[in-house]
C-alpha cells in the first residue's frame, strides 16, 4: 500500500518512511483538488485529518484521528493493515527514496561518538551500517534517533497484534 500524507501529517509521513513504506508528503499549501488528483494518479491512499477532504476522496482517502503521531499511526492501523516493521530504515525520511549502502569514505561525516554503534535491524549487504540517500545525499547511521524510532515502531507493531485470551 502506498500512502500520501497531506501537509498536516508530516511527522506521520516520516514515521511511515522509517517503517519502510512508500509515503509521499504534500507540499504546504497544495490545493485539495491537486491532492485528490495526485492520490488517484499514483494509486495512493490520501491520509488526512480534514474530514471534508477525506469524504471527497472516498475510497482513495482515510480520515485519521489523534493529535500525536502515535495516535495518528494507531488510527491508520485501525483502518488499514500496516506493518510497522516492514523494512525499517530503508527509505529517506526527507524525500522517500530507497536508501543504499554508503561508501566507507563517508564514515568521516558521522559525528564523533556515533561510530561503532550496531544497527538495530542489521547492516547493509556490504557490512556497513551507514546508508545514504541517492536523491538528496543525506547520510544515515544507527544513532540515538534510530533507537528512539525503533522503539516507536515496535510499540506500534505490538499494539496491532491481537492480545491472547
Amino acid at each position: 500500500m502506498n500512502w500520501f500524507c497531506d501537509e498536516m501529517l508530516g511527522r506521520l509521513a516520516r514515521l511511515l518512511r522509517a517503517a519502510g513504506h512508500d509515503t509521499a508528503l504534500a507540499p504546504a499549501g497544495t490545493a485539495d483538488r491537486a491532492l485528490l488528483d495526485r492520490a488517484r494518479a499514483e494509486g495512493r491512499i490520501l491520509l488526512t485529518r480534514d474530514r471534508r477532504l477525506a469524504e471527497t476522496a472516498g475510497r482513495h482517502g482515510c480520515l485519521l484521528r489523534g493529535q500525536s503521531v502515535e495516535e495518528q499511526a494507531r488510527s491508520l492501523t485501525a483502518a488499514y493493515p500496516v506493518d510497522w516493521l516492514q523494512a525499517p530504515f530503508t527509505r529517506c525520511l526527507i524525500d522517500n527514496c530507497l536508501l543504499r549502502p554508503a561508501p566507507p569514505d563517508r564514515l568521516a561525516e558521522v559525528p564523533p561518538g556515533a561510530c561503532g554503534l550496531t544497527a538495530p535491524f542489521g547492516s547493509a549487504s556490504n557490512g556497513s551500517t551507514l546508508t545514504s540517500c541517492p536523491c538528496c545525499g543525506r547520510l544515515y547511521w544507527p544513532g540515538s534517533h534510530v533507537r528512539r524510532l525503533t522503539g516507536t515502531l515496535r510499540r506500534l507493531a505490538q499494539a496491532e497484534r491481537p492480545h491472547p485470551g
